[in-house]
């Protein structure tokens, strides 16, 4: 699992260390990490030059002591300080005695253009508001260069607590990171930012609950539903759709495919897309007498391609079983009746639906996801999965945000969405929480999404095909 803390955390994490440990030690900590990462990506430290862009914060400090070390290894290592007067002194005394030498911005563009690397020390993680005019110079200076970049803690102009950007920032190619991730390192847009996220460890202790966390393989393995000796369709769970229609009937064999391939039991279908069901799946129970009257079920999926079913949608949501939200049925769903459901509720937007849902316009979704998912989260009462380049998966009680990033752009094709809800459906119908559901659905199909593309155009039936082979690689 990978925690990300706020910037109030990690502050006090490093306050309560810096109070056991001698006067400096955390910063050479830190510098120790930083400096061997840029040698890692430097490969050849001895001749090459490096420019470091201080700001006068403490990783300002991190990155100067990152370049003596750099510089007592044969770098040339040139610190551009935006604010003089303000640099750590100490760091910058270091650097001088190792060889190094600094200039003000207005004289680094020469140093800039001849670097083969740059480091990022210019605002720190309490950055807030984008940058000021004279560091927005140095970063478009930097985007001129062919110069390997690295960030230090993260890159400076993006919000560390929120992923938020606001006007230019630091594209970096490797971030290396203190202590723990921060969210906007593993959220975007800041997370396209980030590169490579490289963690130091440098002693802090924090909370067991973070502000976001994003599953590994391993932690997916733990959750998936296994079958038992004595197991039966029941027991594995059967999950109904609700979906398609005269118009959309392929989102109904869609989110069929996703169901049977996320394990389920079996599928009962209810809809106009019988036919067209049977056609493809033979082994799905078909029913033309409505949600109620379909038999037994562990839980629902409703809305994709369901047109303006408002009273399939209604029906649904009606049951006392977890219940999947997405397309026309994030639409159609009465808010007021989905926050009063007992039984779970997982609701699987868009930016485009998110934004909808919340009366702003997308880019306003898309510029701060995070508070998004948390916002819609709370308003609706359910578990919200932000779908996007990064899905965010939100708890109706609050805690910590899930993010993945096994996502691939192939996954942007027409109905890899109605997958997607299958695939959540049938998790839901097995018993995981709607959180442990959204978020062990969007890794499976993320990965189901690289292996049917392979760098390829892919449809989503063929990411449906490929759903068992990321369930394998997970579970192997």
């Amino acid at each position: 699992m990978r925690s990300a803390y706020s910037v109030e955390t990690v502050r006090a994490a490093e306050r309560a260390l810096m109070a056991r440990l001698p006067e400096g030690a955390l910063m050479q900590r830190a510098a120790a990490g930083l400096s061997a990462a840029c040698a890692d990506l430097l490969g050849r430290v001895y001749g090459s030059r490096v420019v470091l862009l201080i700001g006068s914060g403490d990783n300002g400090g991190d990155a100067l002591y990152a370049g003596a070390r750099l510089a007592r290894r044969g770098a040339g290592v040139t610190a551009v300080l935006l604010s003089p007067e303000r640099t750590h002194a100490q760091g910058l005394a270091a650097l001088r005695r190792a060889g190094g030498v600094s200039v003000v911005p207005g004289a680094a563009d020469d140093a800039i253009g001849r670097a083969d690397l740059v480091v990022d020390g210019i605002v720190g993680i309490g950055g807030k508001g984008g940058l000021r005019p004279d560091a927005e110079r140095l970063v478009e200076a930097v985007a001129r260069t062919r110069a390997a970049v690295v960030a230090v803690d993260l890159p400076s102009g993006v919000e560390a607590d929120s992923g938020e950007v606001r006007g230019a920032a630091v594209r970096a190619d490797v971030t290396v990171t203190f202590g723990t991730y921060k969210p906007g390192l593993l959220v975007d847009p800041a997370r396209e930012y980030a590169g490579v996220v490289r963690l130091v460890d440098i002693g802090l202790e924090l909370p067991a609950e973070p502000e976001l966390e994003a599953l590994q393989h391993a932690d997916v393995a733990r959750l998936l539903p296994r079958p038992a000796a004595e197991s039966d369709k029941y027991r594995r769970g059967v999950v109904g759709v609700a979906a398609g229609s005269g118009r959309y009937p392929g989102a109904a064999v869609l989110a069929v495919s996703g169901a049977l391939r996320g394990g389920a039991g079996a599928v009962r279908y209810v809809g106009p897309a019988a036919e067209a069901v049977i056609a493809r799946f033979p082994e799905t129970l078909v029913s033309d007498r409505g949600p109620a009257e379909a038999g037994r079920v562990q839980a629902w999926v409703t809305g994709p391609g369901a047109g303006d079913d408002a009273a399939t949608v209604a029906e649904v949501l009606a049951a006392e079983v977890p219940v999947l939200l997405d397309a026309d049925g994030l639409r159609l769903a009465d808010r007021d009746t989905v926050r009063g459901r007992t039984a779970p509720t997982l609701m699987t937007p868009h930016a485009g639906e998110a934004a909808a849902l919340l009366g702003v316009a997308r880019e306003e979704v898309e510029g701060a996801r995070l508070a998004a998912v948390r916002e819609l989260a709370a308003v609706y009462r359910a578990t919200v999965l932000l779908k996007g380049s990064t899905t965010l998966v939100a708890d109706a009680a609050g805690g910590a945000v899930r993010v993945n990033a096994t996502g691939t752009p192939w996954l942007a094709t027409a109905g890899s969405g109605d997958v997607l809800s299958g695939l959540g459906g049938s998790l839901l119908a097995a018993g995981l929480s709607a959180l442990d559901a959204g978020s062990v659905a969007a890794y499976l199909h993320g990965l189901a999404g690289r292996f049917a593309a392979q760098g390829a155009p892919a449809g989503a039936h063929d990411v449906a095909e490929c759903v068992p082979e990321a369930w394998r690689d997970v579970r192997d």
